[in-house]
């Protein structure tokens, strides 16, 4: 399976659409990027997609008026998010980051995972 890499410029794109908000974390994902709220991804880069966990109503209302594009790799997209090109206008994608945030930040907290014991 071959994992579509973001440019620097794609990279930057994406943090500036989350700049600001509160309580995140954005980490490196498989050469991309991923955005956490509780530990929990809510926003992630796929090569030139944003991806958005939206709810299912914010999700529907996003796919009826806009052009939607699906988030991971080709012929196995992530569950539960929709996409948009990284580079669109960051006025036509801030208002579904903040839901996608509203929405994930209302799921309970994932736990950390346990450290790998060495043989």
């Amino acid at each position: 399976m071959e994992i579509a890499k973001p440019t620097e410029a794609d990279k930057e794109q994406f943090k500036s659409l989350l700049a600001g908000l509160p309580g995140i974390d954005i980490k490196p994902m498989f050469g991309n990027l991923g955005a956490f709220v509780n530990g929990n991804m809510f926003a992630g880069l796929f090569g030139s997609t944003i991806g958005l966990r939206l709810s299912d109503e914010d999700r529907e209302a996003l796919t009826s008026s806009s052009e939607t594009l699906p988030f991971g790799p080709a012929g196995r997209p992530m569950a539960g998010y929709v996409g948009l090109p990284v580079q669109d206008p960051g006025a036509k994608i801030e208002p579904w980051v903040a839901r996608a945030l509203e929405h994930v930040a209302t799921l309970p907290p994932k736990a950390p995972k346990a450290p790998k014991k060495k043989s």
